[in-house]
């Protein structure tokens, strides 16, 4: 499987865990709070099996950054929670920073294959 793959499926089951906290009520009712260890559960394993693929900082902040942007949308669609334009600010602000560390990431990539490169051809 593709990192991609096992990472959407991670960020997935964490919204899905996610919300199912909320409709748990505190671990008051029983199904939503089963939903809520089985949606970590996946999620946590799914986020390992991407370990073995792409670094922990770019993974985790993909992770963390996505789920809590769609999970500030859930609760704003289906929770009817405020949304203002600091909500908005905070998003595009986790959004801008998954995106730095990618970038990040692949320059520090294309460096390390340049310098492979350069001392196996000399």
């Amino acid at each position: 499987m593709k990192w991609y793959v096992t990472l959407g499926i991670a960020i997935a089951a964490e919204i899905f865990g996610s919300s199912m906290l909320k409709f748990s009520d505190g671990f008051t009712y029983i199904l939503p709070s089963i939903g809520f260890v089985i949606g970590f559960g996946i999620s946590f394993y799914a986020l390992s099996v991407t370990l073995k693929s792409i670094p922990l900082s770019m993974a985790y902040a993909i992770w963390s950054g996505a789920g809590t942007a769609l999970t500030a949308l859930i609760g704003v669609l289906i929770w009817g929670e405020a949304f203002n334009l600091s909500s908005l600010l905070g998003i595009v602000l986790i959004i801008g920073g998954v995106v730095l560390l990618n970038l990040s990431e692949s320059q520090g990539k294309a460096r390390e294959d340049k310098e492979v490169a350069t001392s196996s051809s000399g």
